[in-house]
């Protein structure tokens, strides 16, 4: 699978668990399938921003601050 299609299944899974699926399962970028869980909802919202970035690595990570 490509990043892009790995992203758009985490996507997924993150929506079904967010929308009340009690386990979800994506796929790892070593093609295994992970099990997550409203518990580790976090570890799966952390893979997709890991992916974001690998394939777009402008994706700001976090807020900005203004320096001068």
């Amino acid at each position: 699978m490509t990043d892009a299609e790995l992203l758009a299944e985490a996507k997924t899974a993150y929506h079904a668990l967010m929308t009340g699926r009690s386990v979800v399962e994506a796929r790892d970028q070593n093609g295994e399938m992970v099990r997550y869980g409203i518990a580790n909802a976090g570890r799966l919202a952390a893979y997709i921003d890991q992916l974001e970035r690998k394939i777009d690595p402008t994706k700001a990570s976090g807020p900005m601050r203004l320096i001068g």
